[in-house]
């Protein structure tokens, strides 16, 4: 290989996916060392500590000290273009072990960003619901969602364990119809950092969330952080 450092880096960084997503080196298996890789690719070895670092801190390897660097488990995988697999399906099917637990749930007061988003009264009162969800027991995203509480009262902490939307529709008859979602690049802090037990900085995916019932009313807001080195998305499109 041949150019700038930069260039070089990013180079060895992607050979190494291409040959971790082919297969070659699978999960949990030792890779090569440094010197083997500076010898493969043709490169100094601060470009192979470069390119190192950045898989380790992008979640695709992990170092044991004093033993060397190992490949990551497979990212779970997240289809946003239907909400008709939920959560625990669609992890269920990739062989991981899927639970949701709720850490907070409350009524709070409307203010002017909520009475925007549901046409509320400043003051009303709004559903907070915090949880975290966990793929094989490691944290893999923390979500915060509000709910108009006149649409959505006495919402239950346990049932919030399992699909919210089967249970806004089995509780309440709401069947949502469409969600708009931003997807945007983030970094954990201290807050994000404790809930998903990974270091502050750490690289995440944050997902905001409008869901709209049948009616066109507007039903959830929610935020949802997504570990950076677990998750990964799938946008599939029919034309």
């Amino acid at each position: 290989m041949d150019g700038n450092g930069d260039a070089l880096h990013n180079k060895v960084k992607e050979s190494i996916i291409q040959l971790i997503k082919s297969g070659e080196y699978t999960p949990h298996t030792q890779l090569p060392t440094e010197a083997e890789f500076c010898e493969k690719f043709g490169v100094s070895r601060t470009t192979v500590r470069t390119a190192l670092g950045q898989l380790t801190l992008e979640g695709y390897v992990y170092r044991k000290q004093g033993k060397g660097t190992f490949v990551s488990g497979q990212k779970v995988k997240q289809v946003l273009t239907t909400t008709a697999n939920n959560f625990s399906e669609q992890l269920t099917n990739q062989g991981k072990s899927p639970t949701i637990k709720v850490i907070g749930l409350t009524v709070i007061q409307s203010d002017e960003f909520m009475d925007e988003i549901f046409t509320l009264q400043k003051g009303d009162p709004v559903n907070r619901l915090e949880r975290i969800r966990y793929a094989d027991n490691e944290p893999l995203q923390y979500e915060i969602s509000y709910l108009p509480w006149k649409k959505t009262p006495g919402l239950d902490a346990k049932e919030c364990e399992k699909s919210l939307y089967r249970l806004l529709n089995q509780q309440f008859g709401l069947k949502i119809k469409r969600t708009i979602e931003y997807l945007e690049l983030c970094i954990a802090d201290k807050e994000i950092a404790d809930k998903l037990k990974v270091k502050v900085g750490a690289p995440c995916f944050s997902l905001i969330t409008y869901a709209y019932l049948e009616d066109g009313s507007p039903i959830e807001y929610s935020k949802t952080v997504f570990r950076g080195d677990k998750a990964n998305f799938v946008i599939e499109r029919h034309y």
